[in-house]
């Protein structure tokens, strides 16, 4: 018996910022009645342990001009067409009515498909700068959806504001009770992306060592380091007497999220849509490779809101840092402040704006 529900494939590629909000739309057009597929790489296989059960994975080679030696970036067209290709014949047979592209080199054969057979499609922008492939395809889809207001577009194109949605995991922990810090335990959240995380593992195990005595014996740390970081960080902590659990990912970041007094992070979309959603005090560290910048743009709505102390890497220090976070956890009252101002700044209803738009595109092409 054919399954005549609509259709939504959603591409997104291998980092947590693109698959995070896949997952979060993905979640919401299951509950609409939606099937859903996900194309995405083998890095992002990395993070589809969250995905609802029913949607289906596939896994496509990706190909960058960004990464690998000559040949690599040689080949990297012949690698692009032929996924265009595959996945043109992939939605010759599955009839999608719409296609959704997070970003990453992974979207561009299912966007480059729904280009050439002209199926409904759109793009999510998390940042406030469009990455490589949404450029790309900006003027090529129906609609630009962007998650940081305002972006750069390119000119001629509009995009419609709507935020980054984020995980069910995230929205159950939603305005979470916030218990200011004190004289009695603590948690300190540390995540830093699956990209430039490395600073993070150098500058905050010292910083919290450096800590005054009666703050620092107060201090349990959730330190998500890269897999070549951890054993280093994790001595270091235990060298020291903190007590920290250090893991290359977490797969509970919503519940260590609401269950912290401050959270130390970069400035990727994903993790300050948590942290506004959530309500908690950070300090956000923007990393400084990132493409025009990107995060500092990300970091502005929480921190322009008092929600958010911004260190420029270039001005990270041990010094610097220590000083900053003694600052939130010696201070009940601005941190109770910080966390509610996070909260003001939040997009709740993203996924849903998200999912209208899906559901007005594939009503626009029937009619």
């Amino acid at each position: 018996m054919t399954d005549r529900r609509p259709l939504l494939v959603i591409a997104a590629g291998g980092t947590g910022g693109h698959m995070f909000p896949a997952q979060a739309l993905a979640e919401v057009m299951l509950r609409r009645g939606w099937r859903v597929k996900l194309s995405t790489d083998a890095r992002g296989a990395r993070y589809t342990g969250g995905f609802p059960h029913s949607v289906e994975i596939e896994q496509v080679s990706s190909a960058t001009f960004a990464r690998g030696g000559v040949i690599n970036k040689l080949l990297a067209p012949a690698h692009i067409l032929g996924g265009v290709l595959g996945a043109s014949l992939r939605m010759l047979r599955d009839k999608p009515d719409v296609v959704v592209g997070f970003g990453g080199y992974p979207t561009i054969p299912a966007l480059g498909a729904a280009w050439l057979l002209r199926v409904p499609r759109m793009v999510h922008e998390q940042n406030g700068v469009l990455g490589r492939v949404n450029r790309l395809f900006a003027k090529k889809v129906d609609r630009v959806a962007c998650g940081t207001w305002p972006t750069a577009l390119p000119q001629g194109v509009e995009g419609v504001h709507v935020g980054n949605p984020v995980r069910a995991a995230v929205l159950e922990r939603q305005a979470a009770g916030y218990i200011p810090p004190g004289d009695y335990p603590m948690s300190v959240l540390v995540i830093g992306g699956s990209q430039g995380a490395r600073i993070l593992s150098d500058v905050v195990p010292e910083a919290i060592a450096a800590l005054p005595d009666a703050l620092r014996r107060n201090i349990r740390v959730s330190h998500q380091a890269r897999e070549e970081d951890g054993a280093r960080v994790a001595d270091f902590y235990a060298g020291h007497g903190i007590d920290a659990d250090v893991a290359a990912f977490f797969r509970d970041v919503p519940r260590r999220m609401s269950e912290a007094q401050l959270v130390i992070s970069r400035a990727g979309a994903s993790s300050v849509a948590d942290i506004s959603v959530i309500g908690r005090p950070a300090i956000l560290i923007p990393y400084a490779a990132a493409a025009e910048d990107h995060q500092s743009a990300n970091a502005k709505g929480l921190s322009q809101a008092g929600a958010a102390i911004v260190i420029p890497e270039p001005k990270l220090a041990v010094e610097t840092l220590s000083e900053q976070i003694a600052s939130v956890l010696t201070n009940p009252q601005g941190a109770e402040q910080m966390a509610r101002a996070a909260l003001g700044v939040a997009m709740v209803d993203a996924p849903q704006k998200l999912a209208d738009m899906v559901e007005d595109l594939a009503q626009g092409a029937k009619t």
